[in-house]
């Protein structure tokens, strides 16, 4: 089988993205997807993403965590997807699209693409962090010297030790000023450091928000792959109206024997 792939990227959060609106890619097989993903033996990324047909908006997101198991809401893949769906003449400046979390709106302006996330209804706040879902379950903890903060390590132990076999995502958070925050990520499904992650850095400025660290509805987030900006409304004890903000590029497409 020959498969016509793209890669694509958002702020280094990195898929493999295929067009699957004639369903002739097989979802089931988790190897081959594993595969793909793979950047020894395949081709390379932090998930696989299906760009398909969907008949209550302009396209179905179907995404895949680098495992090769159907993953729930990835932010970045979103807003790939979008920069994706306009490469192929779907879209123009704006669309409406479907993920596992529901219809997402969204617009894209060059290489800038802005995503609408779900609304966060709950944030629970414990003594050293917060747990949050904004499409995928989120921790997320302060720490000092982040730069030198050993997150494979400790993201994994808090991965399967806090939170068992289902997991979370675990952002780790140094505060830069009022209103802007660097962010490391460790995430479940890839099981490792990415270098960025769209859900959880909205996570990450609805927490520190909750949490009184800032009064600002505009967040600035610094990860290792670039920066994102994320603005929402607080309503009662939800967050409504969140927007995800940054770069979402194709890097290349090629054609891999599978």
């Amino acid at each position: 089988m020959v498969l016509q792939f793209f890669k694509y990227q958002g702020t280094g959060n990195d898929f493999v993205i295929l067009d699957n609106r004639q369903e002739s890619f097989p979802k089931n097989n988790t190897k081959l997807i594993a595969k793909l993903c793979d950047r020894r033996f395949g081709i390379g990324g932090d998930g696989l993403i299906l760009l398909e047909n969907d008949n209550m908006s302009d396209f179905k997101m179907v995404y895949f965590n680098a495992d090769g198991a159907e993953s729930s809401m990835c932010g970045n893949g979103g807003r790939c997807m979008v920069a994706f769906s306009k490469y192929l003449g779907i879209i123009k400046h704006e669309t409406t699209f479907m993920a596992i979390d529901g219809l997402h709106k969204a617009t894209i302006k060059g290489d800038i693409v802005t995503l609408k996330m779900g609304d966060v209804k709950e944030v629970k706040k414990k003594a050293m962090y917060s747990f949050l879902d904004t499409g995928s379950p989120h921790h997320v903890q302060l720490v000092n010297n982040l730069n030198k903060f050993d997150v494979q390590k400790e993201g994994a132990k808090l991965r399967y030790g806090l939170y068992g076999k289902s997991g979370s995502n675990i952002n780790f958070v140094e505060q830069l000023d009022d209103n802007s925050f660097e962010v490391r990520t460790y995430e479940r499904g890839v099981e490792d450091e990415t270098l960025s992650c769209g859900t959880g850095v909205t996570a990450v400025a609805i927490a520190m928000h909750n949490n009184g660290k800032t009064t600002s509805d505009l967040i600035k987030i610094n990860t290792l792959g670039g920066n994102l900006e994320i603005n929402f409304e607080k309503k009662d004890d939800s967050y409504i109206n969140i927007f995800l903000k940054g770069p979402a590029k194709q890097v290349y497409k090629g054609e891999i024997v599978c």
